[in-house]
């Protein structure tokens, strides 16, 4: 099944720009890691909804929180046990969350 990993933190703490390439090293070794990256700041963000008037779009993300979304890991695991120990075991997930969430099945 593959699974994203929605890597989450706030941009404004000490911290938030911890070192991932150890872990990024052994999921891709493992097979596990298919790709991934960071996203830049959410200040460089837009937000784009299309209601009757047409497209409105707004400056930063999509929703009022601390937490941003800073970057993406999309994995191959058994089953979403085998997802969720790998997200354990990302650096940001002391510090941040991990959102794990599956793929539909094609």
């Amino acid at each position: 099944m593959k699974f994203m990993l929605m890597i989450c933190g706030d941009e404004n703490l000490p911290g938030s720009d911890i070192p991932v390439e150890p872990w990024v090293e052994e999921m891709t070794a493992r097979g596990i890691r298919l790709q991934g990256n960071r996203l830049r700041p959410s200040v460089d963000a837009a937000t784009v909804r299309v209601r009757d008037s047409g497209a409105v779009v707004t400056d930063g993300p999509f929703a009022e929180t601390k937490e941003q979304m800073g970057g993406f890991d999309l994995i191959e695991c058994a089953d979403l046990a085998e997802a969720i120990e790998v997200a354990s075991k990302h650096p940001v997930a002391r510090v941040g969350a991990i959102e794990v969430r599956p793929f539909w099945d094609d």
